[in-house]
């Protein structure tokens, strides 16, 4: 038997579409199984702080069509501190708290995974990022809806690339990781493709440059990820502008636009299942873990597994790539 009676729930780092509908899941899913739940306020800050309530059903009505986290999201330096943490566990045994679930990326796993070993305090954690990198799992809880986004972002600009013939450059978030970058690409179209797991070709973006932009003379799209090794849409942009000044080269960088707007229903379903599972790992005793789907299943990944494991790019999405861009 568990002896786990109250459980407390917090979002952490970047905010993701997706979150609330993950907090909502876990409240209600703390209140069908009879615990009482708190939210955190402000991520790791608001649990050094002791910035918390206890919630009820009615604590999460209407919030699962919102973006961002009603929680409020932050990034703690003094959890880094063994005297943070120190506080952080105070504050939780003060309010007879017996489990946390964390809804983030890899910093706010990594926090937990010290902070469970340090004090042996049951932690479950729910990812939830739009770059969606992280091991363990098909889908990150907000992936999918900024994907949408930057579709409908880059059809826009197409238009306007297409009105005046020229080429554009955009860049997309991520990180160090291609994720949004590649499969945004595939499904608007993009003539080129560039993503920090694979080296940046310049022999192959001149040849893309020749054969197809400048003798078709209409628009072209190169997505970017953030994580390029060369330093972004603005630099790749600079040198091809160089290169190229016949070219009427122009950049948009989407920015924080991708994580916002209201989760898409994909996201909202994920969030939910998500939510549910991680209350029940810590009611089937399991801790230091992130729940995640692999094949449309839910599974149990440990932090230090989701951690070390660098989650690759489908080969299949990259071949797919060099086909369409003829």
């Amino acid at each position: 038997m568990t002896s786990i009676k109250s459980v407390a729930v917090l979002t952490s780092g970047g905010d993701a579409p997706g979150m609330n509908a993950a907090i909502r899941a876990v409240v209600r899913a703390c209140i069908y199984y009879n615990l009482k739940v708190f939210g955190i306020k402000r991520g790791y800050q608001g649990l050094i702080d002791d910035d918390m309530e206890e919630l009820q059903s009615n604590s999460v009505s209407n919030i699962i069509q919102s973006g961002g986290t009603f929680l409020k999201s932050a990034r703690s330096m003094d959890f880094r501190t063994e005297e943070g943490r120190k506080n952080a566990i105070t504050n939780l045994k003060k309010r007879g708290i017996d489990a946390l679930v964390v809804i983030g990326g890899d910093g706010t796993f990594t926090g937990a995974r010290i902070f469970g070993e340090e004090h042996h305090f049951p932690i479950v954690g729910i990812p939830g990022t739009i770059d969606n990198d992280l091991y363990g799992t098909d889908y990150t809880i907000g992936y999918d809806t900024a994907l949408n986004t930057v579709v409908e972002a880059v059809d826009k600009i197409r238009d306007t690339a297409t009105a005046h013939s020229r080429l554009f450059f955009i860049e997309v978030m991520g990180r160090d990781a291609g994720f949004l970058a590649l499969r945004s690409g595939i499904a608007s179209g993009a003539e080129a493709i560039l993503v920090p797991e694979v080296k940046t070709d310049f022999d192959q973006l001149e040849h893309f440059l020749q054969t197809g932009f400048s003798k078709k003379k209409t628009s072209s799209i190169v997505l970017v990820s953030e994580g390029d090794e060369i330093g972004g849409a603005l630099k790749i942009a600079e040198q091809v502008g160089k290169e190229h000044p016949e070219y009427d080269v122009r950049v948009t960088i989407l920015g924080h636009l991708q994580r916002g707007g209201s989760p898409s229903a994909f996201d909202r379903v994920i969030a939910s299942r998500m939510g549910i599972s991680a209350v029940e790992a810590l009611l089937d005793n399991q801790e230091d873990v992130m729940v995640g789907l692999t094949n449309n299943q839910v599974v149990l990944t440990p932090f230090s597994e989701a951690l070390k494991n660098k989650k690759p790019l489908n080969p299949q999405l990259l071949e797919i790539t060099k086909i369409l861009s003829i």
